[in-house]
């Protein structure tokens, strides 16, 4: 009975679906293990450290690369600490002659700074093929080429690995490569006008990739002046001039160590062909390897068996205690043994995982935002109670970003320029500021994932300000213990008094019509367009939207052929030089091809950012700078070049399971931090995908049915037969 033997394969296919086990999108092999599953949505470009530079790509760089310093896990504002390094170095700084000076030398007397990093014996390389020795002590995969690469597909397709002891001229090695042509590092323009030599290196790296497009270019034959090895741990670093925030770079993947070998190994025949690269396959000494990459549908992590001896930290916050984030304080790191990232392109079946628990943590899309959180009473963000009840939390943090509406002070209206008073483009500027309301804004187009700027800086940089005393008084009142905006009346007076009585010149009764450059999408999509239209409409005042393609809009820009502009800026390191530089008249656009966008221009505010640059944020000068900050605040606060925005927050979610998460906005080498209460993993996926029964009852219901029909039909035919 052919449809008999079918009905109870169905029934077992069935039953066997009811299995919690057949949801599991992992092999049966990794249940109970402790291995952390998480998912990406854009693969990532660059692996290799010296052009890797983008946040999808950190998040895989940072764990398995090792600069010689990092950011604390917990401590706010970002802190810098050793990583390799024994400390953070000192500079020493020297005139043009050569004469040490004083570290409290002025910055027009030194001509060179050194930065001398000794790093700490005993750290090895992860296990890998380019450091495999033959019995004689050679590279044992030295002399490749496509023949012998026949069945190798992948690094873990190689026989033998090897490791050896991190040293000082692996980390020279890669500040060379900054230089390299073939690879066209994002930094080296900025490096070269800094570190002594570098220039000079890549020219005649240069000249020798054109005269040899061949052949593999060997670092070690060329020497870099302002980079010396000092011993096998320690190497000095000189630097151009004054430039304090050289220690941040020291804390990215740019200054990782890349060993010789590993740059030889790939530089093979017929490596190349089969992603057999540092770009696809990274070498670090850091507490994770990457073991599979397969960027169209996962990437596998897996702990450096030869990572160092470092631990969790004891001390951060006040907060960090009662949120549990020191209850690993002395642990051995990492607390991991194995990262699984899944590529997602759609936002929902990730949001769908993460509610299965297939998912350990998860962001928060515009699909998804609803179902997660809520404002509560006093506009504050928090959880569902769907969420509270799975014991999901949810972490929060402000981005070291800042987004803004700039005026191009060039304008003869909204700059003051040409003749048209300063005062009066101030104070229409001012008025501009009070009406547009960023806490509308946020709420409205960001889902409340944002807080309103007083100035440049983010939280968690250095100068930032809280309380009354950090507000901006142009566009707020301190009152209730809170900054509150001032009202749309305070506005218009101010217009009036700029000479826009209700929107209109003075003295010619036209209107005023302002034009914003925009491109199409984020801030310029039609939704944002008509919602800021209605607050210049609160002053009378018409918007007239101007949009074109991102390369024209640059241009313009360029050119300082716009009234206002929509711009962002990402922290390239947490220093306050880093936004405050973005008002710097040297670094104007249209003079000097700079990021001042505004083209803004203040003799004072220039005078204080020369020195507040030029100092450290922590040691003796420490409150000085602070003082220097809060004075560049006021001066921009008052002369409004920038709408000042917002700065964007991060919601994140994760399971009850994963502890000692802390968010980031720097650094990203968190996952070696995390651990995971697997046990709690294995009983909530249970729970939360038992089988649904009902319908299975339905469906053997009518098999039944099907069967009964089936072999009531079959003994009629059988007694037909018989009787015939």
């Amino acid at each position: 009975m052919p449809f008999f033997r079918f009905a109870c394969l169905s029934l077992f296919l069935l039953l066997a679906a009811c299995s919690s086990e057949q949801n599991d999108p992992y092999p049966a092999s990794e249940r109970g293990e402790n291995i952390l599953y998480s998912a990406f949505t854009e693969r990532p470009k660059h692996l290799d450290p010296v052009q890797s530079y983008s946040e999808d790509e950190a998040t895989f760089t940072a764990q398995i690369y090792e600069p010689p310093l990092q950011y604390h896990y917990l401590k706010r504002p970002y802190t810098l600490i050793p990583a390799t390094a024994e400390a953070v170095p000192e500079p020493r700084y020297f005139d043009a002659a050569g004469r040490k000076l004083p570290v409290n030398a002025p910055a027009s007397q030194i001509a060179f700074s050194d930065y001398e990093i000794r790093i700490r014996p005993g750290i090895r390389y992860q296990p890998h093929p380019a450091f495999a020795l033959d019995a004689g002590g050679a590279p044992l995969y030295a002399d490749l080429n496509r023949q012998k690469l026949r069945g190798i597909e992948r690094i873990a397709d190689f026989a033998h690995t090897g490791t050896r002891e991190l040293t000082a001229d692996d980390y020279i090695y890669e500040i060379k490569r900054l230089a390299h042509p073939r690879l066209n590092s994002p930094l080296f323009s900025t490096m070269s006008e800094r570190i002594v030599g570098l220039k000079e290196l890549g020219e005649q790296l240069r000249a020798e990739a054109r005269a040899h497009p061949e052949y593999w270019l060997d670092l070690d034959r060329f020497a870099l002046e302002g980079v010396t090895r000092v011993d096998r741990y320690t190497y000095r670093i000189r630097l151009h001039g004054k430039y304090p925030q050289f220690v941040y770079w020291l804390a990215m993947p740019f200054f990782a160590p890349v060993p010789r070998e590993a740059d030889r190994f790939y530089a093979q025949p017929g490596m190349a062909e089969k992603n057999l690269t540092l770009d696809w396959y990274p070498v670090g000494t850091g507490a994770y390897m990457l073991s599979e990459n397969d960027p169209n549908s996962r990437m596998v992590m897996q702990r450096n068996p030869n990572f160092h001896g470092e631990t969790y930290p004891c001390a951060g916050e006040a907060a960090d205690r009662a949120g549990g984030l020191l209850a690993d304080c002395g642990q051995p790191l990492p607390r991991i043994d194995k990262v699984v990232f899944s590529r997602e392109k759609e936002s929902i079946p990730y949001w769908n995982k993460f509610l299965q628990g297939y998912y350990d943590s998860s962001g928060i899309s515009s699909d998804s935002f609803d179902q997660a959180v809520r404002f509560g009473a006093g506009g504050d963000v928090e959880l569902t109670d769907d969420m509270k009840e799975r014991g999901i939390r949810l972490l929060a943090s402000v981005r070291a970003s800042t987004f803004y509406m700039g005026f191009n002070m060039l304008d003869p209206v909204v700059g003051g320029k040409d003749g048209v008073g300063e005062e009066r483009a101030r104070k229409l500027r001012q008025a501009l500021s009070i009406a547009v309301d960023q806490e509308e804004f946020i709420s409205i187009f960001l889902n409340g994932r944002g807080i309103p700027a007083m100035g440049p800086l983010p939280p968690g940089i250095f100068g930032y300000g809280q309380g009354e005393a950090a507000i901006n008084p142009v566009v707020y009142d301190w009152v209730d213990g809170q900054a509150r905006r001032k009202p749309v009346a305070e506005a218009r007076k101010l217009l009036a008094e700029a000479g826009w009585p209700d929107g209109r010149d003075a003295q010619t009764g036209e209107p005023l019509v302002l034009n914003l450059d925009t491109v199409p999408g984020g801030m310029g999509n039609k939704s944002t367009l008509d919602w800021l239209t209605r607050q210049f409409a609160k002053l009378d005042i018409q918007l007239v939207v101007r949009s074109t393609d991102s390369n024209r809009f640059q241009e313009k820009v360029r050119k300082g052929a716009v009234q206002m502009f929509f711009l962002g800026w990402n922290a390239d390191y947490p220093d306050p030089e880093n936004f405050f530089f973005l008002l710097a008249g040297s670094e104007s656009k249209v003079a000097h091809g700079g990021e001042n966008a505004a083209n803004y221009g203040n003799a004072e505010f220039d005078r204080l950012f020369a020195e507040m640059k030029n100092m450290e944020s922590a040691g003796p000068n420490a409150a000085h700078r602070a003082a220097l900050i809060a004075r560049m605040n006021r001066l921009v606060q008052h002369d409004a070049p920038w709408i000042f925005g917002y700065h964007p927050k991060s919601y994140t979610l994760s399971h009850s399971w994963l502890h000692s998460r802390k968010p980031m906005g720097v650094g990203n080498n968190a996952l070696k931090y995390q651990r995971l209460d697997v046990a709690e993993r294995e009983r909530r996926r249970e729970e939360w995908n038992k089988p649904v029964l009902w319908p299975l009852v339905g469906l053997l219901a009518a098999l039944g049915v099907a069967l009964l029909a089936a072999v009531l039909a079959y003994r009629r035919r059988e007694r037909r037969t018989a009787h015939a």
